[in-house]
C-alpha cells in the first residue's frame, strides 16, 4: 500500500530523515518508534506533503505522491494529532464534518456518516452540538479520531495519537482501537515514543534513531532477534512486559495441554499471553481454554502451565 524509497529530509547541515526505505502492506499498521529527534515525526509528515522531502520516493498504491497536488492527496489519508487538532470555534459536529464539506457530500450523507462514527467511537449525539473544551481529553480524542476516519480513507497516519491522555484513559482507548473494525480495514502508520503502546498496537515496528531504521520488523523480532546493542538496550527495561504482550498464546500452542478442561473461559489463540493472564482469577484448579481458529482445536492451561509454555518458546528462539 505504501513504499518509501530512500527518503531524506535536510534542515541545513542537519539530517532529519537520512535515506529510509520500507513498506507497508494494506491493513497493516506500522508503528515509527524512537526517541525524541530521531525523526520520526518527520517522516510521518512527508508521507501527507506537511513537509517536502530533500530526495527519495513515496508511492501510496503505486502513485507517486507528488504528481498529486498535497491537497488532493490529504484528503484521501486520515491524520490524527497528539493534542486532537480540532477547531475550537467549531463543533463536534462541524468538525468532523470538514472533510465532507470539502468533498461537497450533501448533508444527509454527512450527518448519517457522522452517526456511524459517533455509535461506534462510544460518543454521544449529544456531544455534536458541543465544543472541544466542554469535553474530556478522551472524548477530544475520539473525535478526531472520527474526523480522519469520516471521509473512509485507506491510509490513516497518527502522530502521537493518545500521548496526551492519562493511563487509565489511554489505556482504554487502546482496547477500543485494537477493536475497532473501521481500523482494521486501514492501512496505518503511527509515531509514538511509547514502546507499551507500540508492541501493543503494531504489526510492525520501525525502530528509528539518528534519522535512520535502526531495526525494522515484528515485535516479536525486535524482542528475540535484535539486530544490535542499541536494539536490545532501548527495551531492556521493560524487556519481560513486552514479550508478554508480544507473544500470542498460538505460539506457545505446542507446549499446550491437549485435554479440554472444563469451565467457561473459552480464549481465542490469537490473544496475547498478557491478554491471557488477565482471565485467571488463581483460584485453586484456575484453567483457561484456548481455541486454535486454524486448526479448530481445543487446548487447556493453568496459570503455571502458561509460564512454562512461554519459557519453552524464549528457549527455542534463542537456538534459532
Amino acid at each position: 500500500m505504501i513504499k518509501v524509497q530512500q527518503l531524506s529530509k535536510h534542515f541545513c547541515d542537519v539530517k532529519a530523515v537520512d535515506e529510509i526505505s520500507f513498506e507497508v502492506a494494506e491493513h497493516e499498521n506500522l508503528i515509527l518508534l524512537g526517541t525524541s529527534g530521531s525523526g520520526k515525526t518527520t517522516m510521518l509528515k512527508m508521507i501527507n506533503r506537511l513537509i517536502e522531502p530533500t530526495g527519495g520516493k513515496i508511492e501510496i498504491e503505486g502513485k507517486n505522491i507528488m504528481d498529486q497536488q498535497p491537497e488532493i492527496l490529504r484528503r484521501g489519508i486520515g491524520y490524527v494529532l497528539q493534542n486532537n487538532g480540532l477547531f475550537p470555534h467549531y463543533t463536534v459536529a462541524e468538525n468532523i464534518a470538514v472533510v465532507p464539506q470539502l468533498l461537497k457530500w450533501d448533508k444527509k450523507k454527512t450527518e448519517k456518516r457522522v452517526g456511524e462514527l459517533l455509535e461506534k467511537l462510544h460518543l454521544s449525539k449529544d456531544h455534536l452540538h458541543a465544543y472541544p473544551n466542554e469535553l474530556s481529553g478522551g472524548q477530544q480524542q475520539r473525535v478526531g479520531l472520527a474526523r480522519a476516519l469520516v471521509a473512509d480513507p485507506a491510509v490513516l497516519l497518527m502522530d502521537e495519537p493518545f500521548g496526551a491522555l492519562d493511563n487509565v484513559t489511554r489505556s482504554k482507548i487502546h482496547a477500543e482501537f485494537k477493536a475497532l473494525d473501521e481500523l482494521k480495514r486501514k492501512t496505518i502508520i503511527m509515531v509514538t515514543h511509547d514502546v507499551q503502546e507500540a508492541f501493543e498496537l503494531g504489526d510492525r515496528i520501525c525502530l528509528m534513531d539518528q534519522g535512520r531504521i535502526v531495526q525494522n520488523g515484528t515485535p516479536a523480532e525486535l524482542l528475540f532477534k535484535p539486530k544490535n546493542k542499541f536494539v536490545k538496550d532501548f527495551l531492556k527495561e521493560q524487556r519481560l512486559n513486552l514479550e508478554f504482550k508480544s507473544v500470542k498464546l498460538s505460539d506457545v500452542w505446542q507446549w499446550l495441554a491437549r485435554q479440554t478442561a472444563k469451565g467457561d473461559v473459552v480464549l481465542s489463540a490469537d490473544l496475547s499471553l498478557w491478554a491471557g493472564m488477565e482471565h485467571f482469577r488463581f483460584k485453586e484448579k484456575d484453567v483457561v481454554n484456548i481455541r486454535h481458529g486454524g486448526i479448530n482445536e481445543m487446548r487447556s492451561a493453568g496459570f503455571e502451565q502458561l509460564m512454562s509454555a512461554f519459557y519453552q518458546y524464549k528457549k527455542q528462539q534463542s537456538h534459532e
